[in-house]
């Protein structure tokens, strides 16, 4: 029987490259969005996968996207905890909407989506549990303080919440991918982005592919030994200065 997953953010950028792999390799999807209705459509149409609007910082929300999917396409194995949001601004001119919106959007779903699928994977003794997370949860960045903060809080809540459930077939690990070429890294200014290339060994900008290829596997029936683990897809750029 064909897993089934659920990927937050999942119509967009590496969101959808993640739905694009997952769903190639024969398992059933649901891509979460929050606002675009044109692109979870377009995905829809192209790919197959199930697409469900909600606000993942809403627990109500997420609670009625994992009922929907369990009734349309069966429990969900695989939670891929990809959705997340910046707000950026130097943090002695932030204000307090700033802070909140992005820890509520990137760390608050967290409990939000994985409360609601964990008790199944226990009782069925298999799942995994994939969270996105960012170079700069791990070095963070300068207007970055909220976003580094949440990025870097969900790699202590997979580390823990690896602990608990490794004897019960649950895998809990995360990704944390430097600069991808997606529409959010394209919208940074030319020169800008020319700055942060000349800071990546490799000289380029990742793919969203080269993510998706790592979920695939943190995903599979052979990563069962790999847990509480971050995977670090920069470029070499976290060697950088």
């Amino acid at each position: 029987m064909a897993r089934v997953a659920l990927v937050t953010g999942g119509t967009r950028g590496i969101g959808r490259a993640i739905v694009e792999r997952l769903t190639a390799d024969g398992i059933k999807v649901a891509a979460g969005y929050s606002g675009n209705d044109a692109a979870a459509e377009a995905l829809k149409r192209e790919t197959g996968a199930m697409v469900i609007k909600g606000n993942v910082g809403n627990l109500a929300d997420c609670k009625h996207a994992v009922e929907q999917v369990t009734a349309e396409l069966g429990p969900i194995d695989i939670l891929v905890n990809n959705a997340g949001i910046t707000r950026d601004g130097v943090f002695h001119r932030m204000n307090s909407e700033q802070w909140s919106e992005v820890i509520r959007v990137n760390m608050d779903s967290l409990f939000n989506m994985t409360r609601q699928v964990i008790e199944g994977m226990r009782e069925r003794e298999w799942g995994r549990i994939i969270n996105i997370s960012s170079i700069n949860g791990q070095k963070g960045q300068v207007g970055q303080t909220n976003y580094s903060a949440a990025k870097a809080g969900m790699i202590g809540f997979s580390k823990a919440l690896a602990l608990e459930n490794a004897k019960k077939g649950v895998t809990v690990n995360v990704i944390a991918p430097g600069y991808i070429d997606t529409e959010m890294v394209q919208a940074v200014p030319a020169k800008v982005l020319e700055g942060i290339i000349a800071q990546i060994p490799v000289g380029r900008l990742g793919r969203g592919d080269e993510i998706a290829d790592m979920v695939a596997f943190l995903a599979g029936e052979r990563a069962g030994y790999v847990t509480g683990t971050t995977l670090s897809l920069n470029g070499g750029q976290y060697l950088v200065g």
